[in-house]
């Protein structure tokens, strides 16, 4: 029965991730509060509706590149990040709806997979982009039953891919020990002080800060499309709603990037409460298109698949 629980909890951190994303593509860029201006009552149905150059249920870029990740751990039997990189760029270059600056930048410059992105923040400067939390529910999934230091060693080579910048591979990293530990049914609001330890002492007070108890996204100093601020209103909307639903309608109406923070808040959440918290009127009209893969287009069965096949882990 444990291990049912488990694997509901995997299948929901994939699923809700995708669904955070499709809900709040949408509402990206848009004010506070927008997403309850248009939906004030929870329960009512129409939320998925498209808009902004998405279809309703249609999951953007970080649900994307998450299942290229998932993909190519299965088929690679393991992390190979030289694999995940082309993966990466072959999706890139089909010109996709969606793509982060960044990460657009690191998939075209030209340089080979483990130098792409290092290149970039030596040039830059600027790289702790959510641009690599947004696609970690997978690979959380995956590497969740090897264990805390395998868990959070993948997630940051894997972040490393695209983001030069440690600070993106601490977030990502936290992500990770965060579903693990809902998988293994631990409190992961309990275990952040703990879990704040695995974090590189030079960007430990920043995310200290944000995953504090008393923090509230009012209180960013940067805009949310950075890795520490979209971790914290992600932990922020678990910790301060009772449900799948009231979480993820929390992260959308903080408003600016929203189909992120919708879609890290869905990873976490989903993991938390369980499938059964997930609204299957959220879930059926949900599809992942991938460009560059020959059309195809995940739907609920075949996410969930997926998560079924992550959640044996590594090897």
């Amino acid at each position: 029965m444990e291990d049912i629980k488990r694997r509901e909890r995997a299948v929901a951190a994939i699923v809700g991730s995708a669904v955070g994303d499709a809900l709040g593509a949408p509402f990206e860029f848009g004010p506070p509060g927008a997403f309850s201006a248009r939906f004030p009552d929870a329960g009512c149905g129409g939320e998925m509706c498209g808009g902004g150059g998405w279809e309703p249920g249609e999951a953007t870029d970080d649900t994307q590149m998450a299942v290229l990740v998932a993909e190519s751990l299965l088929q690679r039997g393991g992390l190979d990040p030289a694999d995940i990189f082309a993966r990466f760029q072959r999706w890139a270059g089909a010109d996709p709806k969606d793509i982060g600056l960044q990460t657009e930048d690191v998939l075209t410059n030209g340089m080979p997979w483990d130098r792409a992105a290092a290149v970039h923040f030596q040039v830059n400067q600027r790289a702790a982009g959510n641009g690599s939390l947004m696609r970690a529910s997978t690979s959380a999934v995956h590497f969740a039953r090897a264990g805390r230091s395998v868990t959070t060693d993948a997630a940051r080579r894997i972040a490393a891919l695209t983001h030069g910048d440690r600070a993106a591979w601490e977030g990502t990293a936290v992500f990770h020990e965060l579903v693990r530990l809902c998988l293994a049914g631990a409190d992961p609001l309990a275990a952040v002080p703990d879990v704040l330890e695995l974090v590189h002492p030079d960007h430990r007070r920043r995310y200290a800060t944000v995953l504090a108890p008393d923090w509230h996204p009012g209180q960013a100093t940067e805009f949310n499309g950075a890795v520490w601020p979209c971790l914290g209103s992600a932990v922020w909307a678990l910790r301060s709603t009772t449900s799948f639903e009231d979480a993820l309608r929390a992260a959308i109406d903080i408003g600016g990037d929203t189909d992120t923070v919708a879609a890290v808040t869905g990873g976490l959440a989903g993991a938390y409460h369980g499938l059964d918290a997930i609204p299957s009127r959220w879930t059926e009209p949900l599809h992942v298109p991938l460009p560059g893969f020959g059309g195809r287009v995940l739907r609920l069965d075949e996410l969930t698949d997926l998560a079924h096949r992550l959640d044996a882990g590594p090897g």
